[in-house]
Protein backbone atom coordinates (compact mmCIF):
# COMPACT_ATOMS: atom_id res chain seq x y z
CA UNK A 1 0.00 0.00 0.00
CA UNK A 2 1.34 3.44 -0.97
CA UNK A 3 2.23 5.48 2.08
CA UNK A 4 2.90 2.54 4.42
CA UNK A 5 5.77 3.24 6.83
CA UNK A 6 6.41 -0.48 7.36
CA UNK A 7 6.93 -1.09 3.65
CA UNK A 8 9.33 1.87 3.68
CA UNK A 9 11.22 0.38 6.66
CA UNK A 10 11.54 -2.99 4.92
CA UNK A 11 13.13 -1.33 1.87
CA UNK A 12 15.47 0.74 4.06
CA UNK A 13 16.48 -2.41 5.99
CA UNK A 14 17.25 -4.13 2.69
CA UNK A 15 19.53 -1.22 1.74
CA UNK A 16 21.45 -1.65 5.00
CA UNK A 17 20.41 1.85 6.11
CA UNK A 18 18.54 0.96 9.32
CA UNK A 19 19.96 0.53 12.82
CA UNK A 20 17.89 -1.06 15.61
CA UNK A 21 18.23 0.40 19.11
CA UNK A 22 16.91 -1.58 22.07
CA UNK A 23 16.29 -0.40 25.61
CA UNK A 24 16.58 3.40 25.31
CA UNK A 25 14.49 5.60 27.61
CA UNK A 26 11.85 7.95 26.19
CA UNK A 27 13.00 10.70 28.58
CA UNK A 28 15.98 12.38 26.80
CA UNK A 29 17.88 9.22 25.85
CA UNK A 30 16.13 8.67 22.49
CA UNK A 31 16.60 12.37 21.72
CA UNK A 32 20.27 12.43 22.63
CA UNK A 33 21.10 9.24 20.70
CA UNK A 34 19.29 10.72 17.70
CA UNK A 35 21.15 14.04 18.00
CA UNK A 36 24.51 12.26 18.01
CA UNK A 37 23.42 10.18 15.02
CA UNK A 38 22.69 13.30 12.92
CA UNK A 39 26.36 14.25 13.18
CA UNK A 40 27.49 11.03 11.54
CA UNK A 41 28.38 11.26 7.85
CA UNK A 42 26.05 9.83 6.72
CA UNK A 43 23.58 9.32 9.57
CA UNK A 44 21.55 6.12 9.90
CA UNK A 45 17.82 5.69 10.29
CA UNK A 46 17.25 4.58 13.90
CA UNK A 47 14.35 2.38 15.01
CA UNK A 48 13.95 2.35 18.80
CA UNK A 49 12.23 -0.64 20.45
CA UNK A 50 11.97 -2.10 23.97
CA UNK A 51 11.63 1.50 25.13
CA UNK A 52 11.75 1.83 28.92
CA UNK A 53 8.26 1.55 30.40
CA UNK A 54 6.57 0.39 27.16
CA UNK A 55 5.71 -2.96 25.58
CA UNK A 56 8.00 -4.39 22.95
CA UNK A 57 6.77 -3.29 19.51
CA UNK A 58 5.83 0.23 20.58
CA UNK A 59 8.53 1.98 18.59
CA UNK A 60 10.00 5.37 17.59
CA UNK A 61 11.77 6.04 14.28
CA UNK A 62 14.22 8.93 13.81
CA UNK A 63 16.62 9.96 11.03
CA UNK A 64 14.22 8.71 8.35
CA UNK A 65 15.24 11.08 5.53
CA UNK A 66 18.55 12.45 6.77
CA UNK A 67 20.70 11.22 3.88
CA UNK A 68 20.65 11.02 0.08
CA UNK A 69 19.98 7.28 -0.25
CA UNK A 70 16.85 7.31 1.92
CA UNK A 71 15.61 10.53 0.34
CA UNK A 72 15.98 8.96 -3.11
CA UNK A 73 14.27 5.74 -2.02
CA UNK A 74 11.36 7.71 -0.56
CA UNK A 75 10.94 9.62 -3.82
CA UNK A 76 11.11 6.50 -5.97
CA UNK A 77 14.52 7.46 -7.39
CA UNK A 78 17.78 5.50 -7.62
CA UNK A 79 18.91 4.92 -4.00
CA UNK A 80 22.55 4.94 -5.13
CA UNK A 81 22.40 8.66 -5.91
CA UNK A 82 24.62 10.92 -3.83
CA UNK A 83 23.58 14.48 -2.92
CA UNK A 84 24.93 16.00 -6.13
CA UNK A 85 23.19 13.34 -8.21
CA UNK A 86 19.96 13.80 -6.29
CA UNK A 87 20.07 17.54 -6.89
CA UNK A 88 20.38 16.91 -10.62
CA UNK A 89 17.58 14.32 -10.55
CA UNK A 90 15.26 16.82 -8.85
CA UNK A 91 15.80 19.60 -11.41
CA UNK A 92 12.38 20.49 -12.77
CA UNK A 93 10.59 17.93 -10.60
CA UNK A 94 8.58 20.37 -8.41
CA UNK A 95 6.99 21.95 -11.50
CA UNK A 96 6.26 18.47 -12.85
CA UNK A 97 4.67 17.42 -9.53
CA UNK A 98 2.61 20.60 -9.44
CA UNK A 99 1.26 20.03 -12.97
CA UNK A 100 0.43 16.36 -12.43
CA UNK A 101 -0.97 16.58 -8.86
CA UNK A 102 -4.65 16.84 -9.96
CA UNK A 103 -4.32 13.32 -11.42
CA UNK A 104 -3.23 11.92 -8.05
CA UNK A 105 -5.97 12.99 -5.67
CA UNK A 106 -6.05 10.32 -2.94
CA UNK A 107 -8.27 7.26 -3.22
CA UNK A 108 -10.87 7.03 -0.44
CA UNK A 109 -11.14 3.50 0.97
CA UNK A 110 -13.29 2.06 3.75
CA UNK A 111 -10.68 0.16 5.72
CA UNK A 112 -6.97 0.01 6.39
CA UNK A 113 -4.36 -1.02 8.97
CA UNK A 114 -4.84 2.20 10.99
CA UNK A 115 -8.28 0.92 12.09
CA UNK A 116 -6.84 -2.14 13.90
CA UNK A 117 -7.52 -0.34 17.21
CA UNK A 118 -10.02 2.46 17.86
CA UNK A 119 -10.74 4.10 21.22
CA UNK A 120 -12.75 7.11 22.35
CA UNK A 121 -13.82 8.99 25.44
CA UNK A 122 -11.95 8.34 28.66
CA UNK A 123 -9.88 5.58 27.08
CA UNK A 124 -7.94 8.15 25.03
CA UNK A 125 -4.42 8.49 26.46
CA UNK A 126 -1.49 9.63 24.32
CA UNK A 127 0.97 8.57 27.01
CA UNK A 128 0.26 4.94 26.05
CA UNK A 129 2.76 5.65 23.23
CA UNK A 130 6.50 6.28 23.90
CA UNK A 131 6.50 9.94 22.89
CA UNK A 132 9.95 11.28 23.83
CA UNK A 133 11.02 14.30 25.74
CA UNK A 134 13.59 15.19 23.10
CA UNK A 135 15.72 17.99 24.61
CA UNK A 136 16.82 18.70 28.15
CA UNK A 137 14.87 21.96 28.49
CA UNK A 138 11.70 21.02 26.61
CA UNK A 139 8.46 21.83 28.37
CA UNK A 140 7.04 18.35 27.92
CA UNK A 141 6.76 15.26 25.73
CA UNK A 142 6.34 15.99 22.03
CA UNK A 143 4.44 13.25 20.22
CA UNK A 144 4.14 15.51 17.17
CA UNK A 145 7.42 16.25 15.38
CA UNK A 146 7.25 14.18 12.18
CA UNK A 147 3.55 14.86 12.31
CA UNK A 148 0.94 15.32 9.55
CA UNK A 149 -1.79 17.71 10.72
CA UNK A 150 -4.83 17.54 8.42
CA UNK A 151 -7.16 20.55 8.18
CA UNK A 152 -9.66 21.82 5.61
CA UNK A 153 -10.92 25.07 4.15
CA UNK A 154 -14.47 25.69 5.45
CA UNK A 155 -15.56 27.23 2.13
CA UNK A 156 -13.83 25.15 -0.56
CA UNK A 157 -13.16 21.91 1.32
CA UNK A 158 -9.51 21.98 0.20
CA UNK A 159 -7.43 19.65 2.37
CA UNK A 160 -4.09 20.78 3.81
CA UNK A 161 -1.46 18.60 5.46
CA UNK A 162 1.02 20.53 7.61
CA UNK A 163 3.77 19.81 10.13
CA UNK A 164 3.22 21.67 13.42
CA UNK A 165 4.76 20.63 16.69
CA UNK A 166 2.43 18.93 19.18
CA UNK A 167 3.00 18.57 22.92
CA UNK A 168 1.09 16.06 25.06
CA UNK A 169 -1.21 17.82 27.55
CA UNK A 170 -3.57 16.95 30.40
CA UNK A 171 -1.97 13.58 31.20
CA UNK A 172 -2.39 12.38 27.63
CA UNK A 173 -6.02 13.37 27.09
CA UNK A 174 -5.13 16.19 24.65
CA UNK A 175 -2.29 17.79 22.75
CA UNK A 176 -1.52 21.35 21.71
CA UNK A 177 -0.99 22.29 18.04
CA UNK A 178 1.52 25.09 17.54
CA UNK A 179 0.99 26.44 14.00
CA UNK A 180 2.75 29.68 13.08
CA UNK A 181 0.83 32.61 11.60
CA UNK A 182 0.91 32.47 7.79
CA UNK A 183 0.94 28.68 7.61
CA UNK A 184 -1.87 27.19 5.51
CA UNK A 185 -3.26 25.03 8.31
CA UNK A 186 -3.37 28.01 10.66
CA UNK A 187 -5.21 30.12 8.06
CA UNK A 188 -7.75 27.33 7.56
CA UNK A 189 -8.57 26.81 11.20
CA UNK A 190 -8.76 30.57 11.79
CA UNK A 191 -11.47 30.70 9.08
CA UNK A 192 -13.30 27.83 10.82
CA UNK A 193 -13.10 29.74 14.10
CA UNK A 194 -14.62 32.86 12.53
CA UNK A 195 -17.44 30.96 10.80
CA UNK A 196 -18.26 28.14 13.22
CA UNK A 197 -16.44 28.76 16.51
CA UNK A 198 -14.44 25.54 16.23
CA UNK A 199 -12.32 23.71 13.64
CA UNK A 200 -12.04 20.01 12.75
CA UNK A 201 -8.56 18.56 12.82
CA UNK A 202 -7.02 15.13 12.25
CA UNK A 203 -3.42 14.19 12.99
CA UNK A 204 -1.17 11.30 11.99
CA UNK A 205 1.84 10.62 14.22
CA UNK A 206 3.36 7.84 12.09
CA UNK A 207 3.36 7.47 8.29
CA UNK A 208 5.53 7.13 5.19
CA UNK A 209 8.22 9.86 5.33
CA UNK A 210 6.87 11.01 1.95
CA UNK A 211 4.08 12.73 3.89
CA UNK A 212 6.66 14.37 6.14
CA UNK A 213 8.30 15.82 3.03
CA UNK A 214 5.11 17.48 1.78
CA UNK A 215 3.85 18.50 5.23
CA UNK A 216 7.12 20.27 6.04
CA UNK A 217 7.57 22.25 2.82
CA UNK A 218 5.63 24.94 0.98
CA UNK A 219 3.38 23.07 -1.45
CA UNK A 220 1.38 25.56 -3.59
CA UNK A 221 -1.83 26.71 -1.86
CA UNK A 222 -4.10 25.34 -4.58
CA UNK A 223 -2.85 21.76 -4.27
CA UNK A 224 -3.54 19.19 -1.56
CA UNK A 225 -0.41 17.69 -0.07
CA UNK A 226 -1.94 14.23 -0.48
CA UNK A 227 -2.21 14.80 -4.25
CA UNK A 228 1.27 16.34 -4.40
CA UNK A 229 2.73 13.34 -2.56
CA UNK A 230 0.99 11.01 -5.00
CA UNK A 231 2.47 12.93 -7.92
CA UNK A 232 5.94 12.65 -6.38
CA UNK A 233 5.86 8.85 -6.53
CA UNK A 234 3.36 8.40 -9.36
CA UNK A 235 0.79 6.55 -7.24
CA UNK A 236 -2.38 7.63 -5.46
CA UNK A 237 -2.33 7.42 -1.67
CA UNK A 238 -5.19 5.62 0.08
CA UNK A 239 -7.10 7.53 2.77
CA UNK A 240 -9.98 6.81 5.14
CA UNK A 241 -12.53 9.42 6.21
CA UNK A 242 -12.49 10.04 9.95
CA UNK A 243 -15.79 9.11 11.58
CA UNK A 244 -15.91 12.33 13.63
CA UNK A 245 -14.58 15.03 11.31
CA UNK A 246 -14.73 13.41 7.89
CA UNK A 247 -11.13 14.47 7.31
CA UNK A 248 -8.93 11.99 5.40
CA UNK A 249 -6.31 9.96 7.29
CA UNK A 250 -3.59 7.81 5.66
CA UNK A 251 -5.08 4.32 5.53
CA UNK A 252 -1.75 2.80 6.59
CA UNK A 253 -0.95 5.38 9.28
CA UNK A 254 0.45 4.12 12.58
CA UNK A 255 -1.36 6.43 15.03
CA UNK A 256 -4.14 8.94 14.25
CA UNK A 257 -6.27 11.25 16.39
CA UNK A 258 -9.23 13.37 15.32
CA UNK A 259 -11.31 15.98 17.05
CA UNK A 260 -11.68 19.73 17.36
CA UNK A 261 -9.82 22.86 18.35
CA UNK A 262 -11.50 26.02 19.62
CA UNK A 263 -10.28 29.61 19.98
CA UNK A 264 -11.13 29.65 23.69
CA UNK A 265 -9.49 26.29 24.44
CA UNK A 266 -5.82 27.18 24.89
CA UNK A 267 -3.08 25.59 26.99
CA UNK A 268 0.46 26.68 27.78
CA UNK A 269 2.97 25.08 25.40
CA UNK A 270 6.77 24.95 25.25
CA UNK A 271 9.59 25.69 25.43
CA UNK A 272 10.93 23.43 22.67
CA UNK A 273 14.34 23.12 21.02
CA UNK A 274 13.62 24.35 17.49
CA UNK A 275 15.20 24.01 14.02
CA UNK A 276 17.10 27.29 14.43
CA UNK A 277 19.13 25.57 17.15
CA UNK A 278 17.64 27.50 20.07
CA UNK A 279 14.86 27.31 22.63
CA UNK A 280 13.18 30.22 20.91
CA UNK A 281 9.62 31.39 21.44
CA UNK A 282 8.52 31.79 25.03
CA UNK A 283 6.00 29.33 26.46
CA UNK A 284 2.56 30.64 25.55
CA UNK A 285 -1.05 29.48 25.17
CA UNK A 286 -1.81 27.66 21.89
CA UNK A 287 -4.90 25.71 20.76
CA UNK A 288 -5.45 22.39 22.50
CA UNK A 289 -7.08 19.56 20.60
CA UNK A 290 -10.16 17.92 22.10
CA UNK A 291 -9.55 14.36 20.92
CA UNK A 292 -12.70 12.33 20.21
CA UNK A 293 -11.15 9.35 18.45
CA UNK A 294 -7.79 7.59 18.64
CA UNK A 295 -6.86 4.98 16.02
CA UNK A 296 -3.66 2.94 15.96
CA UNK A 297 -2.07 -0.15 14.46
CA UNK A 298 -0.86 -3.07 16.49
CA UNK A 299 2.74 -2.36 17.57
CA UNK A 300 2.58 1.30 16.45
CA UNK A 301 5.53 3.43 15.37
CA UNK A 302 5.94 7.15 16.08
CA UNK A 303 7.73 9.02 13.29
CA UNK A 304 10.08 11.31 15.21
CA UNK A 305 11.77 14.27 13.55
CA UNK A 306 13.13 16.32 16.45
CA UNK A 307 14.56 19.67 15.42
CA UNK A 308 17.55 21.31 17.10
CA UNK A 309 20.89 22.82 16.15
CA UNK A 310 21.57 21.77 12.53
CA UNK A 311 22.20 19.16 11.36
CA UNK A 312 18.94 17.91 12.82
CA UNK A 313 16.48 15.20 11.83
CA UNK A 314 14.95 16.93 8.81
CA UNK A 315 17.52 19.62 7.90
CA UNK A 316 18.93 17.51 5.03
CA UNK A 317 15.47 16.77 3.67
CA UNK A 318 14.47 20.41 3.89
CA UNK A 319 17.68 21.66 2.26
CA UNK A 320 17.23 19.30 -0.67
CA UNK A 321 13.52 19.85 -1.30
CA UNK A 322 13.56 23.60 -0.62
CA UNK A 323 16.43 24.07 -3.03
CA UNK A 324 14.60 22.23 -5.81
CA UNK A 325 11.34 24.07 -5.11
CA UNK A 326 12.97 27.51 -4.99
CA UNK A 327 14.81 26.91 -8.25
CA UNK A 328 11.68 25.72 -10.01
CA UNK A 329 9.71 28.66 -8.63
CA UNK A 330 12.30 31.14 -9.91
CA UNK A 331 12.12 29.51 -13.33
CA UNK A 332 8.31 29.63 -13.22
CA UNK A 333 8.39 33.33 -12.32
CA UNK A 334 10.55 33.93 -15.39
CA UNK A 335 13.99 34.55 -13.90
CA UNK A 336 16.50 33.86 -16.67
CA UNK A 337 19.51 31.55 -16.57
CA UNK A 338 19.25 30.12 -13.08
CA UNK A 339 22.14 27.63 -12.81
CA UNK A 340 21.61 26.35 -9.29
CA UNK A 341 20.02 27.02 -5.89
CA UNK A 342 21.01 25.68 -2.50
CA UNK A 343 19.32 26.33 0.86
CA UNK A 344 22.14 25.36 3.20
CA UNK A 345 21.52 22.62 5.76
CA UNK A 346 23.82 24.29 8.31
CA UNK A 347 21.31 27.15 8.33
CA UNK A 348 18.26 24.94 8.76
CA UNK A 349 17.47 24.77 5.04
CA UNK A 350 15.81 28.20 5.28
CA UNK A 351 18.02 30.95 6.68
CA UNK A 352 20.66 31.01 3.91
CA UNK A 353 19.80 30.59 0.23
CA UNK A 354 22.46 30.77 -2.49
CA UNK A 355 21.47 31.33 -6.12
CA UNK A 356 23.85 30.85 -9.05
CA UNK A 357 23.05 32.62 -12.34
CA UNK A 358 24.58 33.44 -15.70
CA UNK A 359 24.34 37.24 -15.86
CA UNK A 360 22.61 38.55 -18.99
CA UNK A 361 21.92 42.22 -18.22
CA UNK A 362 22.52 45.02 -15.73
CA UNK A 363 20.44 44.36 -12.62
CA UNK A 364 20.04 40.63 -13.31
CA UNK A 365 21.82 39.61 -10.11
CA UNK A 366 19.74 41.97 -7.94
CA UNK A 367 16.56 40.73 -9.57
CA UNK A 368 17.60 37.16 -8.72
CA UNK A 369 18.31 38.11 -5.12
CA UNK A 370 15.03 39.92 -4.51
CA UNK A 371 12.93 37.23 -6.16
CA UNK A 372 14.67 34.46 -4.22
CA UNK A 373 14.23 36.39 -0.98
CA UNK A 374 10.47 36.73 -1.35
CA UNK A 375 9.23 33.92 -3.61
CA UNK A 376 6.68 31.71 -1.74
CA UNK A 377 9.01 28.71 -1.48
CA UNK A 378 11.68 30.77 0.32
CA UNK A 379 9.80 33.65 1.97
CA UNK A 380 9.34 32.13 5.45
CA UNK A 381 12.27 32.76 7.82
CA UNK A 382 14.83 33.47 5.13
CA UNK A 383 17.61 35.73 6.45
CA UNK A 384 20.37 35.80 3.83
CA UNK A 385 20.26 35.42 0.05
CA UNK A 386 23.60 35.32 -1.77
CA UNK A 387 23.70 35.57 -5.55
CA UNK A 388 26.83 34.22 -7.26
CA UNK A 389 28.10 33.81 -10.82
CA UNK A 390 27.84 30.49 -12.62
CA UNK A 391 31.48 29.59 -11.93
CA UNK A 392 30.60 29.23 -8.23
CA UNK A 393 28.97 26.09 -6.86
CA UNK A 394 26.07 27.26 -4.63
CA UNK A 395 26.35 24.06 -2.55
CA UNK A 396 29.99 24.72 -1.66
CA UNK A 397 30.22 27.27 1.16
CA UNK A 398 33.96 27.67 0.67
CA UNK A 399 33.40 28.80 -2.91
CA UNK A 400 30.41 30.95 -1.94
CA UNK A 401 32.34 32.81 0.77
CA UNK A 402 35.29 33.25 -1.60
CA UNK A 403 32.90 34.97 -4.01
CA UNK A 404 31.40 37.09 -1.21
CA UNK A 405 34.82 38.21 -0.03
CA UNK A 406 36.18 39.01 -3.53
CA UNK A 407 33.15 40.13 -5.56
CA UNK A 408 30.84 41.78 -3.03
CA UNK A 409 31.45 45.42 -2.07
CA UNK A 410 29.68 45.92 1.29
CA UNK A 411 29.00 49.59 0.45
CA UNK A 412 27.33 48.78 -2.88
CA UNK A 413 26.25 45.15 -2.96
CA UNK A 414 24.23 44.48 0.19
CA UNK A 415 20.50 45.25 0.10
CA UNK A 416 18.27 45.09 3.19
CA UNK A 417 14.63 43.97 3.18
CA UNK A 418 12.67 44.89 6.30
CA UNK A 419 9.42 43.56 7.78
CA UNK A 420 9.53 40.24 5.93
CA UNK A 421 7.79 37.00 6.99
CA UNK A 422 9.43 35.85 10.19
CA UNK A 423 8.66 33.38 12.96
CA UNK A 424 8.25 33.20 16.70
CA UNK A 425 11.13 30.70 16.79
CA UNK A 426 13.59 33.34 15.54
CA UNK A 427 16.20 33.79 18.31
CA UNK A 428 16.75 37.41 17.16
CA UNK A 429 13.09 38.35 17.54
CA UNK A 430 12.50 41.43 19.70
CA UNK A 431 8.73 41.05 20.09
CA UNK A 432 7.04 37.64 19.63
CA UNK A 433 3.73 39.41 19.04
CA UNK A 434 5.02 40.89 15.77
CA UNK A 435 7.31 38.24 14.23
CA UNK A 436 8.77 40.21 11.32
CA UNK A 437 12.27 39.48 10.18
CA UNK A 438 14.92 41.44 8.32
CA UNK A 439 16.90 39.86 5.51
CA UNK A 440 19.91 40.79 3.42
CA UNK A 441 20.53 40.21 -0.27
CA UNK A 442 24.26 39.92 -1.04
CA UNK A 443 25.25 40.44 -4.65
CA UNK A 444 28.44 38.39 -4.92
CA UNK A 445 28.52 38.43 -8.73
CA UNK A 446 31.12 40.26 -10.76
CA UNK A 447 29.72 43.71 -11.64
CA UNK A 448 27.95 43.22 -14.97
CA UNK A 449 29.81 46.10 -16.61
CA UNK A 450 33.15 44.60 -15.53
CA UNK A 451 32.58 40.99 -16.57
CA UNK A 452 35.15 41.20 -19.37
CA UNK A 453 37.74 43.15 -17.39
CA UNK A 454 37.36 41.53 -13.96
CA UNK A 455 40.56 39.65 -13.01
CA UNK A 456 40.74 36.06 -14.26
CA UNK A 457 40.28 33.31 -11.68
CA UNK A 458 43.55 31.56 -10.85
CA UNK A 459 42.62 27.91 -11.28
CA UNK A 460 42.65 25.23 -13.92
CA UNK A 461 39.55 24.83 -16.07
CA UNK A 462 37.14 22.01 -15.17
CA UNK A 463 37.97 20.27 -18.47
CA UNK A 464 41.71 20.34 -17.70
CA UNK A 465 41.06 19.07 -14.18
CA UNK A 466 39.08 16.11 -15.50
CA UNK A 467 41.75 15.29 -18.06
CA UNK A 468 44.45 15.41 -15.40
CA UNK A 469 42.53 13.25 -12.93
CA UNK A 470 41.87 10.71 -15.70
CA UNK A 471 45.55 10.62 -16.70
CA UNK A 472 46.79 10.36 -13.13
CA UNK A 473 43.97 8.20 -11.81
CA UNK A 474 46.27 5.95 -9.73
CA UNK A 475 47.67 8.99 -7.95
CA UNK A 476 44.21 10.36 -7.13
CA UNK A 477 42.71 6.96 -6.31
CA UNK A 478 44.87 6.51 -3.20
CA UNK A 479 42.31 5.89 -0.40
CA UNK A 480 44.59 7.58 2.14
CA UNK A 481 44.02 10.90 0.39
CA UNK A 482 40.46 10.89 -0.99
CA UNK A 483 39.63 13.51 -3.60
CA UNK A 484 36.53 15.53 -2.60
CA UNK A 485 33.82 15.74 -5.24
CA UNK A 486 33.95 19.54 -5.02
CA UNK A 487 37.53 19.70 -6.32
CA UNK A 488 36.16 19.74 -9.87
CA UNK A 489 33.49 22.48 -10.05
CA UNK A 490 30.01 21.25 -10.90
CA UNK A 491 29.15 24.48 -12.76
CA UNK A 492 31.36 26.39 -15.16
CA UNK A 493 30.90 29.18 -17.69
CA UNK A 494 33.07 27.58 -20.33
CA UNK A 495 30.85 24.47 -20.43
CA UNK A 496 27.54 26.27 -20.87
CA UNK A 497 28.23 28.62 -23.74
Amino acid sequence: MAGDLRNWLARVEQLGELQHVSGAHWDLEIGTISEINYRRKPPAALLFDDIAGYPRGYRVLTGAVSNARRMALTLGLDPNLDTAGLVQALRGKPLEWERSAPRFEPEVVRSGPVLENAVHGRDIDLTRFPAPRWHEHDGGRYIGTGVAVVTSDPDTGRINVGAYRMMIQEDGRSATINAEAGKQGRAQYDRWFAAHGKAPVLVSFGHDPLLLMVAGTEVPNSISEYAYAGAMVGEKLCVIRGEVTGLPMPAAAEIVVEGWIRPDRMLREGPFGEWTGYYAGSPRPVPAMDIERLYFRNDPIILGTPPGKPPNDYSYMRALLKSAMIQDELVKIGLRDVRGVWAHESCGGRLLVVVSITQRFCGHSRQAGYLAAQCPAAAYMNRLVIVVDDDVDPMNLEEVMWAVSTRCDPAEDIEIIRKAWGSRVDPMLADPAVPYNTRAVLDACRPFEKRDTFPRVAQASPARMRETVAKWKELFADPRFPLPETVIPSVAVDEKG
